[in-house]
């Protein structure tokens, strides 16, 4: 039975290399080989985050990110995945013919094959660890702010399970509510996938406000300093609007551009840097990470030194001055951070990122970010729902795109894969952060998110009580700044 077994997978694994073979040979692009690759390599990514970064058990990592992925539940039966503690790795296979493991490192997170961090960034990383949360989580004082959480966290009776695992609220700096899952606390890291994009935006004003960089000339990209190629026109503004007009479509279908620059490149900038221009610059957009591994590239050439040197960089300049202290950011193999996906931070530290934004990029009376880089964030790109490295519920006169129905006008937000959030609210200053696992495409639960922010905003509205401030929550809070809504 066995040998027959094996003989039938040993038939079906050389249909499918001559399938390859043939979609090769005529010039298709679309090869499965490589969707299979970028399977494997995500499944072990998220397996080795959620295991050895987050420290969950690997069988309620597969089920919340994998299983319930639907995108995947075609490969999942031949699907196999096995956890090395001792060299905290996780190896994951497709029938045996296409396999990828990604390996832990303490301080920095994970890294697949060929992505390697050197001994630089790791001892810059360790260098960078900060001290861990020592008070108690901090519970509602408010019945209906209380309840407003136990509403978000909710399985709902039918559809994709929400899988909350954390929610904070700054109320004017003052961390008014948290609540979190089994197996999360306020010192768990957690990966914020696209709302890394958001860190990228800070440390580009940090650089602008250091008169480092110019985000309306031209991006400085090598690829493209020949002024011949129509893509030097391309400014840092296209690219953290979207807008840059690059044949760099993101799917998640394991075929697309961005999939393939993910997970099977080494120098992601420099490959998403390598895509032809199929729209004029500034006339388009579309939403896509190889927008944002450009500007990391850009990032890491201006501050210099690699993958260490953005380490102590971000960590001088931006997460020790406003208190984040359980950031992890991950690396390609050329040293550029994965700004568009791969930064960790614990859910408290999500939200004193927020309150920077909140409050105009001051925190305890050091300006961090250029003065109006906040409303850059939150102006609204063309017709779209997007602003600058967030999204934007933002309205002008003369834009129709529609918003979200229910969220605060004035809002804006970073937003990440399986739900990850963080909720800007100007007019009620107002910070919420909700990570989980909603593994519910496109929108990631995004109505429990916008009741969320209705019932919070409700009860504050009608005199939530205000704990008295602990030191976590004087911890949390930055001192008085002016917001402004001009674009630098």
């Amino acid at each position: 039975m066995s040998r027959k077994r094996t003989s039938f997978g040993m038939r079906w694994l050389r249909a499918v290399a001559i399938v390859i073979a043939v979609l090769a040979g005529i010039g298709l692009w679309k090869r499965p080989d490589d969707a299979l690759r970028v399977a494997t390599a995500s499944v072990s990514h998220a397996l080795c985050s959620g295991v050895f970064v987050s420290g969950l058990a690997p069988d309620r990592v597969y089920a919340e990110n994998v299983a319930a992925d639907r995108g995947l539940a075609l490969l999942l039966p031949g699907l196999r995945y096995s956890v090395d503690r001792v060299n905290r790795r996780i190896g994951t296979e497709w029938h045996g013919a296409f396999s990828s493991v990604s390996t832990y490192y303490p301080a920095y997170g994970c890294a697949l094959a060929g992505q390697e961090p050197d001994a630089n960034t790791l001892q810059a990383a360790r260098d960078a660890a900060g001290p861990a949360e020592t008070e108690a989580v901090v519970a509602a004082a408010d019945a209906k702010i209380r309840e407003a959480l136990a509403r978000a966290f909710a399985e709902p009776a039918t559809g994709p399970r929400r899988n909350v695992h954390a929610i904070v609220v700054l109320h004017d700096g003052t961390l008014v509510a948290e609540q979190y899952a089994d197996g999360f606390g306020p010192d768990t890291p957690q990966l914020g996938y696209s709302v890394s994009k958001s860190i990228v935006h800070a440390l580009v004003g940090i650089l602008v406000g250091q008169g480092r960089l110019d985000i309306h000339a031209a991006a400085p990209v090598p690829e493209w300093k020949d002024p011949a190629d129509p893509r030097h026109r391309i400014t840092l503004d296209d690219l953290m609007r979207m807008t840059s007009g690059l044949a760099l479509t993101e799917d998640d279908s394991g075929f697309d551009p961005v999939s393939i620059m993910l997970f099977r490149m080494r120098d992601m900038a420099s490959y998403a840097a390598h895509a032809r221009l199929r729209a004029q610059p500034g006339r388009t957009w579309e939403y896509s990470s190889g927008n944002t591994l450009i500007v990391a590239g850009v990032v890491r050439d201006t501050i210099g030194d690699g993958a260490a040197g953005l380490i102590r960089f971000a960590h001088t300049e931006l997460f020790d001055p406003i208190g984040m202290h359980h950031v992890l950011m991950e690396f390609d193999g050329a040293q550029t951070l994965i700004g568009s996906t791969r930064i960790y931070a614990s859910a408290r530290d999500w939200a004193r990122f927020g309150q920077l934004y909140l409050d105009g990029g001051i925190a305890k009376d050091r300006r961090i970010l250029p003065q109006g880089w906040d409303g850059y964030a939150g102006s609204p790109t063309l017709e779209s729902p997007y602003g600058a490295g967030f999204w934007t519920n933002v309205r002008t006169a003369a834009d129709t795109h529609d918003r979200i129905e229910g969220m605060p006008p004035g809002a804006y937000f970073a937003s990440g894969k399986d739900g990850q959030r963080i909720v800007i609210v100007p007019s009620k200053r107002l910070v919420i952060v909700r990570l989980g696992a909603t593994v519910d495409p496109p929108n990631f639960d995004i109505r429990g998110l916008v009741r969320l922010v209705a019932d919070v905003s409700a009860a504050l509205d009608q005199g939530a009580e205000k704990p008295a401030a602990t030191p976590t929550q004087k911890a949390l809070r930055s001192h008085t700044a002016v917001a402004s809504s001009a674009a630098p």
